[in-house]
């Protein structure tokens, strides 16, 4: 079994196929955490340390005991007013206005099969690939329970974190924080690893040492945002890619988050993800429930690149549904960096037949296509073609596309509103304001209020009312504003799950249609959109230099088969770089693959190129999708970005590296792989090379000398018969 309780110490062990996660109800009720690392037999309790703490307080229940203190005992979900002064998971504001809750060990479940959450994202699991354990705390006063869920999926090292505070007693309460994971360490030395950013140029890989003090990342933009991604890395000090200790801590959420890491007096360290305690209170009265979202937990003892493929595996198999998840999906060409808002029907037909061409399965039409807009300054919520504008209805405009050969797909952005639209001159309630203020604009344009049932259900049925008008077979969902108008505590986390709602009814009545996720690029590339989402656009910034640092620190945590990228235009329209057609392609191929220009523009030469790199992409991009991820290089650092991925069985690999600087008279470049077979001998493809495994991951391979900026190489291997 996974999991198993010892009823005599009263302690719970998890275990996975490298990992063991062990807590103890001890004497006092309280739930300690013991331990959590690379798999062992045994009970951690004499790790524990008690001691007379002085200006550490003592809970009533340990009577004249001074050593007992939950201010330096390890705690698995430490809460506001037991006299634990560290960050807290729980703060409860009671009837009488008094912040306490101390929860303490009442029962558990241990059930075959993984959990499940109401309205909430969450890991699935099949009943033989994972156990549930379900530890209730009660708050003896005022009877809240907190039922604290662990998922474990055994084979995946992969533990998850949830819980759900449910108002048992007879007075209202308020739920004023709610973290949904803490990890407790009585020692060692460790550094955090985040991942910032910006509007295009996001999730920047930084490390930093945890130290004595509290350290807070998160969001209060009302979605998980392009300056920090939810997802952090906890590391030892020698901990690199292929070595050493590393545990993950990844959000299932698309809104507000917090994560706080410290080192404490007595140099313990603890770490705690959930949502954030800022624009957050939420009321529940007796009877009812509040769910806090997901936390996958993963740890491993062979470095990030060995957690980075953990958390691969979790997400494409028990994250993302649908038949695109495992499937090749269709190379597609963009509207928006080839004609912006400045289309006719006859320009999207016209992207066909050049895609069609080329060889490219799909053209998607980019924002424009409805109501008056024709900038971004109106008639987002008048979901009604402009038929004007196309020249006649969708269904001919999607006939006429499909004619040649060619799928449809079609942007969106249902949560937002324009001030200049027929919908907000009929319901201006709609949209989220604060009451008797101005509202906050921000690229002209304002929120729809998702926590409300008729607004969501209305947008509901005008979007499904374009749908229906034709063949369309792919979505891109923007949304391209942070929310700033919170007029209610609840409405931040109510707002997601109204989101959440809306993309289930979506997705449930059109299975068939790929939906890709978007927020002004990456600015809600999270696990919680991925449940509905299998893929997101990776950012804004198409620029392929750019591409190497955002899809670095991407691929921490998200598969290669979840981030949109596509080659563009050069002059690229964000930096003004200029690459070849070629490192435009190798850098895209770490991605979904597509297209963002007008193929009209381009020469011969070029569009050859196109139609080689199809070639070459549909030739490997099951290996792309499915094959074990290595990070090579790290561009932040490196002359070169660098990173493969390799089959299951080790048979085959796929190597891309990317120059990113040009030097006089420079050394040579030698790129040391990862992941193949030591005893086996591999052919690249190109040259008909034969090298050995081993000496591949030893000594690397020499890059050849660059004769322009920006070079980049792929090299195909494929196990030989030279043994």
């Amino acid at each position: 079994m996974a999991i198993t309780f010892n009823e005599t110490t009263r302690i719970f062990t998890l275990t996975t196929a490298h990992t063991t996660y062990q807590m103890q109800a001890d004497a006092q009720g309280y739930l300690l955490h013991l331990y959590y690392g690379a798999r062992t037999a045994g009970e951690m309790d004499y790790l524990l340390n008690y001691g007379d703490r002085g200006f550490s307080g003592n809970p009533n229940s340990a009577g004249s005991d001074r050593t007992y203190s939950l201010d330096a005992l390890p705690q698995e979900y430490p809460s506001l007013g037991t006299g634990d002064f560290r960050n807290y998971a729980l703060n409860i504001e009671n009837a009488d206005g008094s912040q306490c809750c101390n929860p303490v060990y009442i029962t558990h479940e241990i059930a075959a099969g993984k959990y499940t959450l109401k309205g909430l994202p969450f890991v699935r699991a099949e009943e033989n690939e994972a156990e549930t354990l379900k530890i209730i705390l009660e708050d003896p006063v005022t009877k809240v329970e907190l039922h604290l869920l662990y998922g474990v999926l055994e084979k995946e090292d992969i533990i998850t974190r949830s819980v759900i505070i449910k108002n048992a007693g007879k007075a209202p309460v308020t739920v004023k924080k709610a973290q949904s994971a803490c990890l407790d360490f009585l020692h060692g030395d460790y550094d955090l690893i985040k991942f910032y950013g910006r509007h295009a140029m996001e999730r920047n890989m930084e490390r930093m040492p945890v130290s004595h003090e509290s350290t807070r990342i998160g969001s209060r933009r009302g979605t998980s945002s392009h300056q920090y991604n939810p997802g952090v890395i906890l590391a030892g000090k020698n901990t690199n890619e292929d070595s050493g200790s590393c545990y993950g801590m990844l959000f299932v959420y698309s809104g507000n988050f917090l994560v706080e890491a410290e080192k404490d007096q007595y140099d313990q360290t603890r770490i705690q993800m959930g949502l954030t305690d800022e624009l957050f209170a939420y009321p529940l009265e007796a009877g009812a429930e509040f769910i806090a979202p997901e936390v996958i937990l993963s740890y491993t003892n062979k470095g990030l690149s060995r957690l980075s493929q953990q958390y691969h595996h979790c997400i494409m198999n028990h994250i993302c549904q649908g038949k695109y998840v495992h499937a090749n999906r269709p190379v597609l060409i963009n509207s928006w960096e080839a004609a912006y808002f400045d289309f006719t029907g006859d320009t999207i037909v016209e992207l066909a037949k050049e895609a069609k061409a080329l060889g490219i399965d799909m053209v998607v039409m980019d924002d424009g296509w409805f109501g008056k807009r024709n900038d971004d300054n109106s008639s987002l919520g008048d979901w009604y073609v402009n038929e004007e504008k196309l020249g006649g209805t969708l269904t001919k405009l999607i006939e006429r596309v499909n004619a040649e050969g060619v799928k449809f797909g079609i942007w969106i952005e249902p949560e937002m509103v324009s001030e200049d639209s027929d919908l907000y001159r009929e319901h201006p309630e709609w949209a989220i304001t604060i009451p008797g203020r101005k509202p906050v604009r921000s690229r002209n344009q304002l929120v729809l209020d998702f926590s409300r049932k008729e607004v969501r259900d209305e947008i509901f049925k005008r979007i499904c009312a374009v749908l229906d008008q034709g063949n369309v077979e792919y979505i891109k969902w923007d949304m391209n504003r942070s929310l700033a108008d919170i007029y209610a505590p609840n409405v931040t986390y109510d707002y997601v799950l109204g989101v959440y709602d809306f993309l289930e009814k979506l997705t449930n009545r059109y299975p068939d249609i790929l939906i890709e996720g978007c927020s002004g690029g990456g600015g809600r590339f999270d696990a919680g959109m991925l449940y509905y989402t299998p893929q997101i656009w990776c950012s804004d910034n198409t620029d392929a230099i750019n591409r190497t640092r955002i899809q670095y620190g991407t691929s921490f945590f998200y598969p290669v088969a979840a981030m949109g990228s596509h080659v563009s235009a050069v002059p690229n329209h964000q930096t003004g770089r200029v690459t070849s057609m070629h490192t435009r392609g190798v850098a895209a191929m770490s991605g979904t693959f597509g297209y963002e220009l007008n193929p009209a523009l381009l020469n011969a030469k070029e569009k050859a190129e196109i139609r080689a790199q199809l070639a070459q992409y549909r030739e490997y991009q099951e290996l792309i999708r499915e094959g074990d991820y290595y990070r090579l290089s790290n561009p932040f650092q490196d002359n070169f970005a660098a990173w493969m991925v390799v089959s299951d069985d080790r048979s085959k690999a796929l190597v891309s590296v990317i120059r990113l600087t040009a030097e006089a008279n420079p050394p040579a470049a030698y790129v040391t792989l990862k992941g193949m077979e030591e005893d086996a001998f591999y052919r690249e493809k190109t040259t008909g090379k034969v090298y050995p495994g081993a000496a591949l991951m030893e000594a690397g391979i020499l890059l050849p000398a660059a004769v322009s900026e920006y070079e980049a190489y792929q090299i195909a291997l494929e196990r030989a018969d030279c043994r």
